[in-house]
């Protein structure tokens, strides 16, 4: 299965968990806490990114679950 990064969004009835590129939401909850529990697990399940917006849509933070060489390159 590819990896997909997982964004936790709003959504009229609350906050969408939605892998990227989906036009469906995997889950709809009634918290934004709630959409980034359930986001996060299925980000470390898949070793994934998980980014979390605010209500405007704007990145408010993001979560690498994969496996980063550290130091980064560049």
């Amino acid at each position: 299965m590819p990896k997909k990064n997982q964004h936790v969004v709003p959504h009229p009835e609350g906050w969408a968990v939605k892998g990227a590129g989906n036009s469906k939401a995997t889950k709809i909850l009634p918290t934004q806490a709630d959409a980034i529990n359930v986001a996060k697990g299925i980000a470390k399940n898949q070793e994934s990114e998980l980014i979390i917006h605010r209500p405007n849509g704007q990145i408010r933070e993001k979560n690498s679950y994969g496996n980063d060489p550290y130091p980064p390159k560049g």
